[in-house]
């Protein structure tokens, strides 16, 4: 009985190391094709919301100056900014 038992731990060990192991060599071999499979993916959906974001007939013309908000007209400053102080230099 003790016999049988151990067989069978030892086999459940051995198929462990082996699934383990195999897991292991195949992640390696397709691990770059995944990666690469779900960067393009990401790339397209990030794409496509940029699409949506920015629709084409309101891009401008390539080497074409676009003016988003003209800059406030400032009033004329008042000369008097402060009040003036005399001071002396000191040797």
């Amino acid at each position: 009985m003790q016999m049988a038992s151990l067989i069978g731990f030892l086999r459940t060990i051995l198929i462990i190391l082996l699934v383990y192991y195999g897991v292991k060599i195949l992640m390696r071999l397709f691990a770059p094709y995944f990666v690469r499979y779900m960067s393009k993916k990401m790339q397209e959906r990030f794409g496509g919301q940029f699409q949506q974001q920015q629709p084409d007939r309101n891009r401008p013309k390539d080497g074409e100056t676009v003016i988003d908000k003209m800059p406030e007209q400032r009033q004329s400053s008042d000369k008097k900014v402060g009040e003036y102080i005399d001071y002396e230099e000191i040797d």
